[in-house]
């Protein structure tokens, strides 16, 4: 019995084909016009191996030509593709940290393809034929659009605060309430980036109240700093209180001690008329006197990933000095998004129209609800096997900005009939394009606000998949 087995074993090992036989096949020879020839032969070694250990564990085995050559292709494919790919976000969460958070502007996206593809200004001044700097093409609309001296941009908010505590106050205090020692995304805490520094941490007030005279009483020969941070990302409320930006500029001006803001979202408009009336306005809070203010350029601002550093021109000259600049520089991609992302708020009811950010956070909620229409009407036409509604629901901005804010938003609801939510939610996630949705009730639950008009064809397309079993 073991000999008969080992010879069925054998026969079936010699039946399968050699690298060189299917590298000659039709099949791959159209694989290598269009993938790699490493990519290929990988993938068809991998498949061979995988028969050959199935065989000889006694496993069921498929061997046949047909369906080898779908699971080559299918490995060829998977090793091809690019692991950062674009998706379908239909969670409602707008500035969502882990989907990329914000998306840029047409304008953005033109001037980044147009800078990227041809050589460049970067570092170069047309008028004197010499080298220049970088940070020029930036300063210009920053100071218009809010207001600030001067201006410098790095890679993210993080670096900004790092960079700025580092210029100012090295080895000797910075000044912060304890109830803004905030935590940001990743685990990132600032007593940590202000130990990273090298400034030193001076902890006033308490966590839910915080005293002008507390910071007062904290000042002494080694002070260089007074930080506030807004508490961009939740809030303290009920019995709380925390100093103001026009007290804290007015104490640091009797001192003669810089102040900072550390904004963190970074709204370049009044978003009041909106019904949001907790964020503050990048150009306000300059035009109290504070010296320094940092915020993100990937949230509310609505550009690419960076950490926006506006002031008084003394204290950013400093800044752009420090070796530590250049460690955390933009690169030329950056800049071109960010200026044209800025040149959109020279006029901020254009700013409102032509940033997807803002569009999609200040959209109407009937706007949404004729999406969420479409969208649910596509679906009852394709599949019968599930209960599909709209509904009202809320939206959050994401990306630790407006955290009390609910958006009025609504979602298309649906109740698969014969399969888990769970699992049709797993199976969004691995189509191509993945679809990132939540479950609420035992319902799949997208919401259109995040979803744009020209992917509704795909989402329903990857829905009507997932419910049918495939990928």
């Amino acid at each position: 019995m073991v000999e008969k087995d080992m010879e069925e074993k054998q026969k079936l090992l010699s039946s399968l084909p050699p690298v060189d036989e299917i590298l000659r096949s039709s099949e791959a020879m159209e694989w290598l016009k269009t993938y790699p020839r490493r990519y290929v032969l990988q993938a068809i070694r991998e498949v061979i191996d995988l028969r050959r250990k199935e065989i000889l564990k006694g496993l069921t085995s498929d061997i046949s030509e047909e369906y080898m050559m779908a699971e080559i292709e299918n490995i060829v494919e998977s090793l091809s593709s690019y692991s950062l790919k674009p998706l379908i976000n239909a969670t409602g969460i707008v500035i969502h940290t882990n989907l990329g958070r914000s998306l840029l502007s047409d304008k953005a996206l033109e001037n980044i393809k147009k800078v990227a593809g041809n050589y460049s200004t970067l570092e170069y001044e047309l008028k004197e034929g010499k080298r220049g700097k970088r940070y020029t093409h930036i300063k210009r609309i920053l100071r218009d659009v809010t207001g600030a001296e001067d201006a410098l941009i790095v890679n993210n908010n993080a670096a900004a605060v790092l960079l700025c505590l580092n210029t100012l106050s090295q080895g000797k205090e910075t000044i912060v309430s304890r109830g803004e020692l905030v935590e940001i995304g990743g685990s990132f805490r600032m007593p940590e980036v202000m130990a990273a520094s090298g400034a030193i941490l001076k902890e006033v007030g308490t966590t839910n109240k915080t005293h002008l005279f507390d910071y007062e009483r904290a000042i002494n020969e080694d002070t260089a700093l007074i930080l506030k941070v807004h508490k961009s990302n939740f809030r303290v409320t009920g019995f709380a209180e925390e100093v103001s930006m026009e007290d804290l500029v007015s104490l640091g001006k009797k001192y003669q001690i810089p102040v900072m803001f550390d904004l963190g979202s970074g709204c370049l408009i009044d978003l009041k008329p909106f019904g949001i009336h907790d964020e503050p306005v990048v150009k306000d809070i300059v035009n109290l006197g504070v010296d320094i203010t940092t915020f993100s350029g990937d949230k509310l601002l609505g550009g690419p990933q960076g950490g926006v550093i506006v002031g008084k021109r003394e204290y950013i000259e400093r800044i752009q000095k420090n070796p530590i600049t250049r460690a955390v520089r933009i690169d030329k991609l950056t800049l071109s998004g960010f200026e044209a992302t800025l040149m959109e708020y020279i006029e901020e009811e254009k700013a409102v129209e032509n940033i997807p950010t803002l569009r999609m956070l200040l959209q109407k909620p009937e706007e949404i609800r004729g999406r969420a229409n479409k969208i649910a009407k596509k679906l009852k036409k394709e599949i019968k096997d599930a209960h599909i509604t709209v509904m009202a629901d809320l939206s959050r901005a994401g990306g630790g900005s407006l955290p009390e804010v609910d958006f009025p938003t609504y979602v298309v609801s649906i109740k698969p009939d014969n399969i888990p939510v769970n699992e049709v939610e797993e199976r969004l996630r691995q189509g191509t394009p993945p679809i990132i949705s939540r479950i609420k009730e035992a319902s799949l639950i997208l919401d259109a606000r995040t979803v744009k008009d020209r992917d509704i064809g795909e989402l329903v397309k990857g829905i009507k998949t997932a419910l049918s079993g495939g990928i």
